[in-house]
């Protein structure tokens, strides 16, 4: 029987995978506190990064990163202390903190076992700092290298809208190790995978989850687009629906009993049936043969 199905008392295991910005929080995570703490507007910063990237024809996420350290400088500083107390400053869409028990009680009624994960271009550092960090089995953002005094000199890991998918094939199959990029390259059958693409469910917000919501939607999974009523960005959330890059389209609202609860609780339901089925087929199968 395959790995992620229910047999002997074993539960299957499904990942939920967010991205941050405006998906678990309603703006930027820089924009709360570090942009300030840079001297300049957030207008002005995105601005200014988004220059540089066309400029040097530099990765958008590369090019804010190198900014943040142009304008920290000597003169202002900045450690990865003060990222982490940056991520206890910012606000969560209604619902979010209490989010993560409630899954886990919606989880274990349908049978299904439920982990948690981040992908994001935001700075790992500042969610580590969030108080909801200790509920994901794993964060993936985008991360400094730091010298002995703390102070970050280097971009370590860089997470885009298209390298975004490296950590679904990653939480799929195992290997959490980013340094070793053998095994996530190696094949592996699905029925063999610990949590088949299947078994998951993304949530995210804008086109720069696309691939990922992609990935997962054409390997059985359900991906979920989500927005912020009282923001004018709700109209691409809509044409993500339209095109079909999503399977659903929800207001960001966390709180119990809200319209995404109860859609992931179906969605729940409908993986759990699915891991029975199939482990039923299969093991009918492998009888006769």
């Amino acid at each position: 029987m395959d790995k992620n199905t229910a047999c002997n008392g074993r539960s299957p295991v499904v990942a939920i995978c967010y991205d941050f910005d405006k998906t678990l929080s309603p703006k930027d995570m820089q924009e709360f506190g570090l942009i300030e703490k840079l001297r300049c507007s957030a207008r002005d910063f995105w601005q200014e990064a988004g220059e540089l990237a066309e400029r040097e024809g530099m990765d958008h996420i590369l090019a804010y990163m190198l900014l943040i350290l142009k304008k920290a400088g000597n003169d202002i500083g900045i450690t990865k202390k003060d990222f982490k107390a940056l991520g206890a400053r910012i606000d969560l869409f209604p619902g979010v903190e209490s989010w993560f028990g409630r899954i886990a009680d919606i989880a274990r009624a349908a049978g299904v076992k439920v982990e948690h994960y981040i992908i994001s271009a935001g700075l790992k550092e500042i969610i580590e700092g969030t108080p909801i960090a200790r509920n994901f089995d794993g964060i993936y953002a985008s991360s400094f290298l730091y010298d002995e005094t703390g102070k970050p000199y280097w971009p370590c890991q860089v997470v885009n809208y298209t390298t975004k998918t490296q950590y679904l094939f990653r939480i799929s199959k195992g290997c959490c190790d980013l340094g070793d990029e053998d095994s996530v390259n190696e094949f592996m059958a699905e029925a063999d995978r610990r949590i088949p693409f299947s078994n998951m469910i993304y949530i995210g917000d804008s086109e720069t989850d696309i691939p990922a919501m992609r990935v997962v939607k054409n390997g059985g999974g359900t991906a979920i687009g989500v927005y912020d009523p009282a923001s004018p960005d709700a109209e691409k959330g809509r044409k993500l629906l339209t095109d079909e890059r999503i399977d659903f389209l929800m207001p960001a609202d966390y709180t119990q009993g809200s319209a995404l609860e109860s859609l992931v609780a179906t969605v729940l339901a409908k993986m759990s049936a699915s891991s029975t089925l199939t482990a039923l087929n299969r093991t009918q199968r492998s009888t006769l043969s």
